[in-house]
């Protein structure tokens, strides 16, 4: 099992917070998860990482997986300048991470707490949602309310907006 991985799971068992793992090949869109059919409940969530137009301002949206992100109404409500997806380079050096494994987890190797997390309140309906361990190769199932423990806890600023 990876580092990177085994540090979500320390994180949580530390904070005592309940979780079950599905291990699963290697997924990198949305479409190949569907594939493995391992979401019957659709939780599992969809992680878009975006930018400022200035590169100062870099957020986390977490939505719910068959909804389409509106930047531009995204915008309006974090009030901040126009919005772009982020680079991998950007990924890599605030969060760790590459292309397919983008997590809310990520913000765990976030040294600085420079990331912003924005979650869609509609996933506070769902009893679970799936999230990587920063890591393609499995799907962390966590009650929201747990994940946004442990944002906080780790000090990056979190928010809820409506997608």
């Amino acid at each position: 099992m990876s580092n990177i991985r085994q540090k979500v799971f320390d994180i949580m068992k530390s904070m005592n917070i309940p979780y079950d793992v599905t291990e699963h090949p290697a997924v990198y869109t949305m479409e190949e998860m569907e594939k493995l059919n391992i979401d019957s409940n659709n939780e599992v969530v969809k992680n878009l990482f975006i930018r400022d137009d200035k590169k100062k301002r870099f957020f986390l949206i977490v939505l719910q997986k068959n909804k389409r992100a509106d930047l531009k109404e995204i915008r309006k409500q974090l009030n901040c300048r126009p919005l772009s997806f982020a680079s991998e380079k950007y990924l890599f050096k605030l969060m760790g991470l590459n292309t397919g494994a983008v997590s809310p987890f990520g913000v765990l190797n976030d040294v600085d707490c420079t990331v912003e997390v924005v979650l869609d309140k509609d996933i506070l309906a769902f009893e679970r949602i799936g999230v990587h361990p920063n890591d393609n190769t499995a799907t962390v199932w966590i009650r929201p309310q747990d994940l946004e423990l442990i944002i906080r806890n780790h000090g990056n600023d979190i928010s809820y907006i409506e997608i």
